[in-house]
């Protein structure tokens, strides 16, 4: 390979080791030709690309992008599935896998996940885990599930608030209105008292009198 030829593989190299934030490292040998075509084809629709790299070369770009992690894999016949940004590390895990157990020749070292290193047994552990939609729903179900008792806890509170703030506003309304005329007071009218009339009693004198004279006569 000319010299060219190596600094444009370099290159190409760091610019994929700088963009993908996750990639799995595998020991190809043993596979053919056939076998390493239908592994790559299939991680194409995963949103990963399959590429055979030339360890010296890779170290270079490691070394240029500061992919330090990357460096303790390449060891041996290395190839390197890059997933893209919008890759599912979890489809490509299972491909992976899938095609170790049937070749029983490809080996995973291990790989880099959203920018930290990983082995080969967190490699199996991702390969097992659900389809990426699935995990996806899982998630956001455990997460919307506390959120929905959040929400319940809240909701009556907050109503008592409103009506609180409700009340408080018609009360200061009624405070800003002009006052009523209080009405006047009803006073008791008083029981009507028995007048004793005094011409009985003059009568009565009277009458004594008479009889007085009467009885000196």
């Amino acid at each position: 390979m000319q010299k060219e030829d190596k600094q444009k593989v370099v290159a190409d190299l760091t610019d994929r080791l700088k963009s993908s934030e996750t990639l799995i490292v595998a020991d190809y040998r043993g596979l053919t030709m056939p076998q390493i075509d239908d592994l790559r084809s299939e991680l194409l629709k995963h949103g990963a690309k399959f590429t055979v790299v030339k360890n010296t070369l890779t170290r270079r770009a490691a070394e240029a992008a500061g992919a330090d992690a990357l460096l303790a894999l390449l060891e041996g016949p290395t190839a390197i599935a890059f997933l893209d940004t919008d890759g599912d590390p979890v489809a490509v895990a299972k491909a992976i896998g899938a095609t170790a157990r049937e070749t029983k020749v490809l080996a995973v070292r291990g790989g880099i996940l959203d920018g930290r290193p990983i082995t080969a047994e967190d490699i199996e552990s991702l390969a097992k885990l659900p389809p990426l939609d699935q995990l996806r729903g899982q998630v956001l179900g455990a997460i919307a599930a506390p959120l929905y008792a959040i929400v319940g806890l809240f909701n009556a509170p907050l109503q008592n608030l409103v009506g609180l703030i409700d009340a408080r506003i018609e009360q200061l309304g009624g405070e800003g209105a002009a006052p009523e005329e209080a009405p006047a007071p009803q006073v008791a009218e008083a029981e009507p008292t028995m007048e004793i009339s005094a011409e009985p009693a003059e009568e009565a004198t009277a009458s004594e009198a008479a009889e007085k004279e009467e009885s000196d006569g």
